[in-house]
């Protein structure tokens, strides 16, 4: 007979891996540029391109989906917004001004709403999806 792990160690289970899979992601797009581009007008812009914060999101999209499809809310939702925050903390906590709180602030917000809208999104559609299978196919 295989045991299953309680419920709330389940819920922690996985909002632990949604929160991994957040940090590798951001390691794996945007923790290796670190350097701004200087343009020859002397601005600055960087360290990352659209391209990079553009792949993030879409890779986080399939750990989300994944999850919410089999109705876990809660799971993305925290894990994915508790791993961007602690990763962008960590990433541009050496900045001297302190500005970087702001920035953090802003994804932990950004990523929170994100991540509510589309699970909940996902998770009522798939739910919408099977009632409509239940009553014999005709819907």
């Amino acid at each position: 007979m295989r045991r299953q792990l309680p419920r709330p160690a389940r819920q922690l289970w996985a909002i632990l891996l949604q929160a991994l899979s957040a940090v590798a992601l951001w390691a794996a797009w945007l923790g290796w540029d670190q350097h701004r581009d200087v343009h020859p007008d002397g601005s600055t812009t960087g360290p990352y391109e659209a391209w990079q914060v553009i792949g993030l999101v879409l890779t986080l999209l399939a750990p989300l989906y994944l999850a919410a499809s089999r109705q876990d809310i809660a799971g993305p939702v925290v894990g994915i917004t508790a791993g961007l925050t602690a990763a962008a903390f960590y990433d541009w906590s050496d900045d001297s001004s302190g500005l970087f709180v702001i920035g953090v602030s802003t994804i932990m917000v950004g990523s929170l709403i994100t991540t509510s809208v589309c699970a909940f999104l996902i998770a009522s559609r798939k739910r919408n999806g099977r009632e409509r299978g239940t009553r014999g196919g005709t819907g």
